[in-house]
Order: structure tokens, then C-alpha cells, then sequence
């Protein structure tokens, strides 16, 4: 009889334990296939825009509250079924006038990116092993310029939570690239439009390093929403960069002759 006993609770205790991991496993599951839904939204509610031209200035703030601008313009150009491509020209100070960065994200493949230093009168390529430097002594590294492609990560959704009286999901992309300089990326997608609104970066050592706000929204073309101030703040530092965007144009009629290597010498 005890023998009976014990033989029915080990199945009772086996039986329960299989049922826990089997609800476990498919929390899990439903976590990684919500993160990737939510993220596959926003990517979609912002496909079609074509091409854009605008201006920006940034402002770079030292640890001591010092500060130094810089103005730029941005080119940038839609690809089907590709990364998108874009080019930042740098019209003052005087040291940097010139300078100009070409970048091709890619969802699968490496991002493809290249610096010109008039200075130098050479163009220099970003190696995939240094995308996690800083890219003109801002605190936005050359891998925060590539845009947004789903392929890049993986996806857990983490919760709900009110950013600014804004509802929003709270998701976790964890880079696949190998010479990623982040861990992980914590998000906070806005629901009613599927806008990011909040960025954590975690290092290498998955310590937060960073994180990157999205204020002043405005929409173009009735559907197009961008950011107009972009704020990223260093936390192991104590430096941040300041982004303002102005003068947004959409549906310039650029093309692929507009972002070559080439254009990066000819930039003005």
C-alpha cells in the first residue's frame, strides 16, 4: 500500500512539474513571438516614406556641463526589401565642415558604412569589428545610425508601462550581430502608433550604458511620425549628445546616385 502511495505521488509530482515547465515554455514563447509582433508593426507602419532631406544639429555636453554644437544635413533613402541608406553632411564648426558619412544598413548582412575626412581628402571604411565606437565624439555609436531591420534581433515582450501619459509595451531586442556592442536593447513602443519612445542600451558586460529618448513627435504626409529631439545620455560617463531635427522633407525624387562613395567627396 505505501508502495502505491509513494508510485502515485511521484506521477502526481512528475505530472505537475511537466505542466509547470510546459506553461513556463509557452509563456516563454508567447513573450518572444509578442516582442517580435510588436516590433514588426512598427516597422511597418513606418514602410513607404520614399526618401527624406532634413536638417539637424548636435549638441555635445561633457561630463562638466560643457557644451559644443554642430550642424549637419541628412539624406535619406527607402530600399525595397533592404536597409536603408543614408548620407549626413557636416557644415559647421570649422573642423568637421565637410566631413560626411555615408551608411547602408542591411538586415542580414553586415552594415556597410564610410567616413569622409576632407582633412585627410580620404575615405575611410567602418569596419563591422568597430561599429560600437563613437561616431564623431557623440555618444550615438556608428551602430545606432543603421536603421531598425527585424531580421537584426531577437524579440521578448516584458510588459506594459506609461511613458510621458503614453501607453506602451516594453520589449527586449537582443542583437544577433557578434560585433554588436550591446547585450540587449530595452524599447518602450508606444501602442497607438507603434512609435519608440524610450531606448536602454546594455553593454557588453549587460550594464546599462545608455538610453536614448524620443520627444517632440510630428507627423508628416498624415503618417509619417518623427522625432524632432533626440536625446542620448551616457551613464557610465556622464556625457550625452543632443539631437534637434528640423525641416523634414519627404518624397524628394533622391535615388541610389545620391549614395555612393562618390557622393561622400562631392558632398557640400
Amino acid at each position: 500500500m505505501k508502495y502505491l502511495k509513494l508510485t502515485t505521488l511521484l506521477f502526481l509530482l512528475v505530472g505537475t512539474n511537466l505542466q509547470v515547465n510546459a506553461e513556463n515554455t509557452e509563456a516563454a514563447n508567447s513573450a518572444e513571438d509578442k516582442g517580435l509582433q510588436i516590433s514588426k508593426t512598427s516597422k511597418e507602419k513606418n514602410l513607404g516614406w520614399q526618401d527624406t532631406e532634413s536638417e539637424m544639429e548636435m549638441i555635445l555636453k561633457n561630463r562638466h556641463g560643457e557644451t559644443s554644437n554642430r550642424q549637419m544635413r541628412i539624406k535619406s533613402l527607402e530600399q525595397e526589401n533592404d536597409g536603408d541608406k543614408s548620407l549626413t553632411i557636416f557644415d559647421s564648426p570649422r573642423d568637421v565642415a565637410g566631413t560626411a558619412f555615408l551608411s547602408f544598413s542591411h538586415p542580414t548582412a553586415d552594415d556597410e558604412q564610410w567616413l569622409y575626412l576632407p582633412q585627410l581628402k580620404r575615405v575611410k571604411r567602418i569596419s563591422s569589428s568597430n561599429k560600437s565606437g563613437s561616431f564623431m565624439g557623440s555618444e550615438f555609436s556608428f551602430e545606432d545610425l543603421t536603421s531598425f531591420e527585424v531580421e537584426k534581433f531577437t524579440y521578448k515582450y516584458i510588459k506594459d508601462e506609461t511613458v510621458d501619459g503614453l501607453d506602451a509595451f516594453v520589449v527586449e531586442q537582443y542583437p544577433v550581430d557578434k560585433y554588436s556592442g550591446y547585450t540587449k536593447r530595452v524599447v518602450w513602443i508606444d501602442k497607438a502608433e507603434y512609435r519608440s519612445l524610450k531606448i536602454d542600451f546594455y553593454d557588453r558586460k549587460n550594464t546599462l550604458l545608455k538610453t536614448l529618448t524620443f520627444k517632440d513627435y510630428k507627423q508628416y504626409i498624415e503618417k509619417y511620425w518623427r522625432a524632432h529631439t533626440l536625446e542620448m545620455i551616457n551613464h557610465q560617463n556622464g556625457k550625452s549628445t543632443v539631437i534637434n531635427w528640423k525641416n523634414y522633407k519627404f518624397q524628394q525624387g533622391l535615388d541610389d546616385s545620391d549614395f555612393n562613395k562618390n557622393a561622400l567627396k562631392r558632398a557640400r
